[in-house]
Order: C-alpha cells, then structure tokens, then sequence
C-alpha cells in the first residue's frame, strides 16, 4: 500500500511521460479490443428491437442517480491527497461497502414505484436484478483510487479490456439466443463483475474493510461536494429520459436513446479514459498553476482535433450511417443523430471543466456549473418533448449553448486561463469542422443513387480529405502537436 513517503511531486519530464504512456494505455492501446465490443454492439442493435431499448433506458435513469452515490467521489478525494495511509485505506473501503449496500437495497426498494411511474410493470423486474451491480462498486473504486494514485493505467487498461470483452461476448450471446431486453442487464453484469475481480488481483488491494470512520471527515467532505455536483449534473444529462419516457412509448423512447447512444460514442468512451488520466495529472501539479492551465488547454486543443471530425461527421452522414451500422428498422433515428451531432462538441467541452476544477480542489465550482446545466437542460427538454424526438435533440443545442458559456466564465479563472487563450484552442478544429460538414453536404447532393455502404464510404473520404485539407492549410501546427504528444514529445 502507498504511505506518506510518495507524496512528492514528480518532475515535469516524468509526469510528462507518465500522461502520454497513461492516454495510450486508457485509450490507444485497446483499440482492437473496442473495436470487437462495438461490433457486438451493433450487432447486438440490429438483433433487439427499439422497444428493448426504450425499457432498458427507463431503468437507466435510476442507474445513473443512485450511482452517482456509489463512493467514485471518495476515491477521488483520496486520489488528490497528498498523502495517504492504510488505515485511510480501509476506512475507504468501509464507506464504499456502506454506500453500496445501501443503495442496492434501495433500488430493490423503489423498483415498483419506478415501473408505475412509466407504466412499464416489466421495469421492476429489470432493476431488481440489476442492483446486483452495487456490490461490485466497493472492490473496482478502492482498486481504482489505489492505482490512480500511482499513475498506472496500463493494468486498469488491460483489466477494462478483458472485461469489456466478456461482456461484449455475453451480449451477442443473450440476443442470439433471444433474452430480448435481459441481454442489456446480462451484459454489464458480466462486465462490473469481472472487472472488479480483475482490479482487485491488479492494484492488489487485498485488505480489510474498517467501519471506524474517525479522522475520515475530509474524505467524507470532498466526495460529498464532488456528489453534490454529479447530482446536478445528473437532472441535466437524464432529464430527457424522465421527461420523454413519460411521453414517449417505447418504441419512440429506443429510437430516441440509440440515436443518442450513437452520437455520444465520442464523448462517453474516448473522454472518460483521457478525463481519468487528466485528474491524476492535475491532482499532482495543481499547486502550479501554469502546468495545470496548460495541461488544461492542451487537453481541450487534443481532444477538439479528435473529436469535431467524429461529431460533425456523424451528423452530415447520419442517413447512409444508420442503413449501414444500425440497420433498416432504425431509420428513424437518422434526423435525430443528424441534429444531435452538433451538441455533442458542446458536451465535450462540458465534461472536460469538472475534472480540472476538482482536482485543483475547488468540486464547488463543478457544483455551480452542474446546478447551472440543472437548470437550462431540463427547461429545453420540456419544451423540446412537444417536437417528437427531433424536439429533444434541438433542445441539446439550445441548452448547452449557454451553458458552456456560463461554465467558461467560472471555471477558467480558477484554472488561470485567459479567454482569448481558451478560444484559440478551439477555433481552428470548429472551423476545419463547420467546412467539413459543408463539403460532406455538398458531395452527398451531388452523388448519384448508390448503395449505402458506398455512399457512405464516399462521404467518410470526401469528410477526411476536407477536414484534414483545412488544418493543414490553417493550423499546421495542431496536427504537429498530435503527432509530438505520441512519439513522446509533447
């Protein structure tokens, strides 16, 4: 276990290296492995119907709440100590065996009056099963904060590799062989389970949990703030499926939800890795503040050069996308995902505040920003439900709109960031996307009738040479430093 002795602050070269090895292993390194989990998951789409999708996601909504309660805020508040011990250890671990056994009962507790709610009597069933996944929490979020501490990423990377592939693998068997809705509760079991045996073996956290939680308080006070933001944060980001599971039926409920799931791949599985990987690198350097504000716009300069391209891309292919990925049934979703393309980068942003604000250990201002989205969100979304699905996703942009710009006011101050700076890292990918979308529209009304797969594949090339073309003739440099972070100079 870690003492006070490692509470020194790495030198900025090692720290340097240890962030760029730390984003291959949470990200680069298991493409091969994401990319076999989204092919089970596509598959997996086409087999079950949009009704499955529309129950799954009325469970959803309870998930997401009470695991925001789970103990991940203790771990972080641990993470961003100076120094720790092993009694701090086991009482860690006590709070988080506490946390989640309360709130499985919970869950058990409230399914009935969840599935009256939607008038879904088969969403009880669903989450009774599924608090199975909060004794699994206690074991993954101790083994996470142990080696989040120390910066190793490469045994949480190959853990969530293994696990992810045993739940991809236990999906496509669940809808091949006809669960229907259960297939979506089988698979994360499979996974939360394994990936908790796989973290425990790995940070090697073989200890015994203390109930004694005297001394505790700032554990206790820091991952109290930080959940006090993720309860906002979570009206905000789940107010659409409680508002439109009540006004949808099912099947608009599944087309709505996977349209979303699509357009978010983005932004729910690259983000996350580089966010975790940020915390512990801003946690270590947050008493210099220059590191800390340049790690921060250079995070933002990255991830908008990735992820504008993969955003806009969606939303200017959007109908051949669907045909090829998804499939007939869900064409539907088509004008959806081609309107909800253009928040995502919105989000993007949004989720990159928090990390930075809490380990610099201030979580009350990620509280301000998520009361804020509270707000804006969930009035945009009751508007937007009267529109269809389509309604919801003009809602994304009119709320997050603002919201980004409230959030930059607050957040870059306390990270020591000039305005000016701040939009200089996000302009040149804006644009480079804004032309892309454009061209992709103009080669897509130019081509002839072809078939999806080949339309498809021409408006990916003609997306890629434009959007590429432009950085190249504008912002040269942005491509450099994409290309330094990974050969270790950057």
């Amino acid at each position: 276990m870690e003492s006070a002795s490692h509470a020194a602050t790495p030198p900025a070269d090692s720290l340097r290296d240890q962030v760029r090895k730390a984003v291959l292993w949470r990200s680069g390194s298991q493409i091969a492995g994401q990319l076999i989990t989204w092919a089970s998951t596509f598959l997996v789409i086409r087999i079950l119907s949009p009704s499955d999708y529309g129950l799954y996601a009325m469970t959803s909504v309870v998930l997401v709440l009470l695991s925001l309660m789970n103990g991940y805020g203790l771990s972080n508040a641990l993470i961003q100590k100076r120094e720790t011990s092993d009694r701090m250890l086991r009482q860690l671990f006590g709070m988080l065996i506490v946390l989640n056994g309360a709130l499985a009962i919970l869950q058990i507790a409230a399914a009935p009056l969840v599935a009256s709610y939607y008038g879904q009597p088969r969403v009880a069933q669903l989450l009774q099963v599924q608090a199975l996944i909060y004794l699994t929490n206690p074991f993954l979020a101790l083994a996470y904060a142990v080696l989040s501490r120390q910066m190793d990423f490469r045994k949480q990377a190959q853990v969530n590799l293994v696990s992810g592939l045993l739940a991809a693998f236990a999906a496509l068997g669940g809808a091949m062989g006809g669960l229907g809705v259960w297939t979506l509760v089988l698979a994360p079991l499979v996974g939360f389970a394994s990936r908790a045996f796989g973290m425990t073996i790995a940070a090697r956290t073989f200890i015994r949990p203390s109930f004694s939680f005297r001394g505790a308080w700032d554990l206790a006070h820091y991952g109290g703030m930080v959940a006090v933001g993720q309860l906002f944060w979570f009206v905000q980001t789940q107010a659409d499926i409680v508002i439109a599971g009540r006004a949808f039926d099912p099947h608009l409920l599944g087309i709505y939800t996977t349209s979303l799931f699509l357009t978010q791949l983005f932004v729910n599985k690259f983000v996350p890795p580089i966010n975790e990987v940020a915390f512990s690198a801003y946690a270590r350097v947050k008493h210099d503040t220059d590191a800390m504000a340049l790690g921060f716009l250079k995070a933002v300069r990255v991830l908008t050069l990735i992820g504008m391209p993969f955003c806009l891309g969606v939303a200017a292919s959007a109908q051949p996308l669907v045909e090829v990925v998804l499939g007939p049934k869900w064409a539907e979703t088509a004008p959806v995902i081609a309107l909800l393309g253009f928040a995502m980068p919105l989000m993007m942003l949004q989720v990159l505040f928090g990390p930075a604000t809490n380990a610099a250990g201030q979580p009350g201002i990620y509280t301000k920003t998520s009361i804020a989205g509270a707000v804006l969100l969930p009035v945009a979304f009751l508007i937007g439900v009267h529109w269809g699905a389509t309604g919801i996703a003009i809602a994304w942009i009119a709320g997050y709109l603002p919201l980004v710009a409230i959030s930059s006011r607050w957040v870059l101050p306390v990270l020591a960031i000039r305005l000016g700076d701040f939009l200089a890292a996000l302009v040149p990918p804006t644009l480079a996307g804004i032309a892309m979308f454009v061209g992709v529209k103009l080669v897509e009304a130019a081509l002839p009738p072809l078939p999806p797969v080949l339309e498809l594949a021409a408006l990916v090339a003609a997306g890629g040479l434009i959007y590429g073309g432009w950085l190249l003739a504008f912002a040269r440099e942005r491509i450099g430093e994409v290309i330094d972070l990974a050969r270790r100079r950057g």
